[in-house]
């Protein structure tokens, strides 16, 4: 095929798609997370690149053939590795539509239809978490794009503290911003400082226990100490057990000593939408910034994430670009969220939170979420009911901490058994010095019959394992 223009297998290869994908959806609920032994035909990927080549449909077909084989079933129900949720039916088809139209959500004059999508997806995001009707937002690809956009806003109200605006000089001559957080804090947070300039080793860290619970008194002490204006970084669900920092405190002491309260709420924030669980999130309406994952518990596709602003003049304070004849500049009633986050060609990624959204309400929502907390429950008494398993730590959200009664070369075998086994997915972890196991339930299909299939699993890896272990990472 010589050009586009001459390829007539446009239809058929949709087609090709649309077909593989029932069948693709239908087993996802009994099927592998890895079919170790299909990932040969991943070679078939590979090979010069062709001179000419097939067209679409060929291509297509040979892409679904070793895709849906190889693919790693991350959207199913048996999969518990790295807080990873599903796609909601609603949230699929609408992603499907993003991909048809093709928007460019750079800015209203871009595409009037993305930018009122992305407007009403945010303000429903805010709404969903009780959070007041003055805060704005972006829709990011991550939770590490979402603490980058939170962060930004909290660089430039800082270097705005010491009389220069950072957006447009940058930070030579400004001293170290001081970043404060107690054990919790997550990789992401600290790639974010480290895009900004600031190192990704710029937080201090005050914890009181080897785990990581924030030591309270010592981050009092230390802002009383500073000279100047501090950013603080709360940690709403803590990724090995689903532990949170006292947000509340810490607004207290933010607003004591005034500094910036960042809460990073990759999934945590979403114990917001539990009577159950909303105590530990509370206070997060007294934060300057929140950042959360939409692929994680919202169960729409990657890439999806969003920060929270209480003051969304800051996002175009710290993102508004450069002028250039062809773009809309701020204030221009033309402009939109280009100019809002650190993204300019923008997928539509409202859709897919939308639709959801739209499907399934604040109610369903809220059940999906309790369905989570009660088969997390479920499965820290099949751990503490399996003589061989031992629970770590308390189960507060969807996370459950536990490991294999034994050491840490047992249990890292045992991680990496059960990745190699492929019929689940649980990666290892160390959690207060011990490696243990941290499976995390946010995906919209688990069912209390996953949980047993994954306790048994474990037990029978844990078994084997035992009788032959080897080391090796999961």
């Amino acid at each position: 095929m010589a050009d586009p223009l001459d390829d007539p297998g446009l239809a058929a290869s949709l087609d090709r798609v649309r077909a593989a994908a029932g069948d693709y959806l239908a087993s996802l609920g009994g099927r592998p997370v890895q079919d170790v032994a299909a990932l040969k035909m991943l070679e078939e990927l590979d090979g010069v690149l062709p001179d000419t080549g097939p067209g679409a449909e060929a291509v297509i077909e040979r892409l679904l053939r070793i895709g849906t084989a190889t693919a790693t079933a991350s959207s199913g129900p048996r999969f518990f590795h790295f807080v990873t949720g599903g796609v909601t039916p609603a949230a699929l088809a609408a992603d499907w539509t993003a991909s048809l139209l093709d928007q460019n959500s750079f800015s209203r004059v871009s595409s009037p239809f993305a930018h009122e999508v992305e407007t009403v997806a945010i303000a429903w995001l805010r709404d969903l978490f009780n959070l007041p009707a003055s805060w704005g937002g972006a829709l990011v690809a991550s939770a590490t794009f979402a603490n980058f956009t939170s962060l930004s806003c909290a660089t430039h109200w800082w270097a705005g503290k010491h009389g220069v605006d950072v957006a447009r000089d940058g930070l030579t001559g400004l001293p170290r911003m001081p970043v404060l957080s107690g054990g919790y804090v997550h990789a992401s947070a600290r790639k974010a400082l480290q895009m900004l300039g600031h190192g990704r080793d710029s937080v201090e860290v005050y914890a009181a226990d080897a785990v990581g619970r924030a030591d309270l008194p010592a981050i009092g002490r230390r802002l009383a100490e500073i000279d100047g204006p501090a950013v603080l970084i709360a940690n709403a669900g803590e990724v090995n057990a689903g532990d949170f920092d006292p947000i509340a405190e810490l607004a207290g002491l933010a607003e004591e000593h005034g500094a910036w309260l960042h809460v990073d709420g990759a999934f945590g924030l979403f114990a917001a939408l539990s009577p159950r669980t909303d105590h530990l999130v509370r206070g997060i309406e007294r934060a300057d910034s929140i950042a959360a994952d939409g692929h994680k518990w919202l169960n729409v596709p990657y890439e999806s994430g969003f920060a929270l602003i209480k003051e969304p003049a800051r996002l175009g304070a710290a993102f508004g670009m450069p002028g250039a004849p062809y773009l809309p500049g701020p204030g221009d009633p033309n402009s939109g969220f280009a100019l809002l986050g650190p993204e300019s060609s923008r997928r539509a990624r409202s859709l897919p939170i939308w639709a959801s959204l739209a499907a399934y309400g604040r109610d369903g929502y809220r059940a999906m979420v309790e369905r989570h907390l009660d088969l997390a429950q479920y499965l820290g008494r099949k751990i503490d009911e399996a003589p061989e398993l031992e629970r770590l730590a308390d189960v507060q959200l969807s996370i459950v901490c536990f490991r294999a009664v034994g050491d840490d070369a047992l249990n890292r075998a045992l991680g990496a058994a059960i990745i190699a086994d492929g019929r689940v997915y649980a990666g290892t972890t160390v959690y207060g010095g011990q490696v243990a196991l941290r499976p995390a339930i946010v995906n919209w299909r688990t069912t209390e019959a996953d949980i047993d299939f994954f306790v048994d699993v474990v037990r029978q890896l844990t078994a084997s394992t035992r009788s032959s272990p080897g080391p090796g990472p999961a």
